[in-house]
């Protein structure tokens, strides 16, 4: 029984990784990596830093599509709206 458990989160695990780097790949495909690092400040802040910057904010997910998508206060992405969606999502849940 113990093994099981240890088992199912290896691959919990395993699986939030693949996701992380499928996003991160998504990112890099997008642009995103020029300016932006996931831990260290580049010509943009990290993501890490954006993270904690929304953290607990409820309308942090739209604003910061919006704000990607509609080129104000940020240079156009290179990606499509789901796409942006889908990295904005990966970008707070650090």
């Amino acid at each position: 029984m113990k093994f099981l458990a240890v088992a199912i989160g290896a691959s919990i695990a395993m699986t939030g990784a693949t996701v992380a780097n499928a996003q991160q790949d998504l990112a890099q495909k997008s642009g995103c990596l020029t300016c932006h690092a996931v831990d260290t400040k580049k010509m943009g802040p990290s993501f890490k830093d954006v993270a904690a910057k929304y953290k607990g904010k409820a309308d942090a997910e739209g604003k910061l599509v919006e704000e990607l998508t509609s080129g104000k206060g940020h240079p156009a992405v290179k990606a499509s709206p789901e796409d942006v969606k889908s990295l904005v999502k990966w970008v707070l849940s650090m």
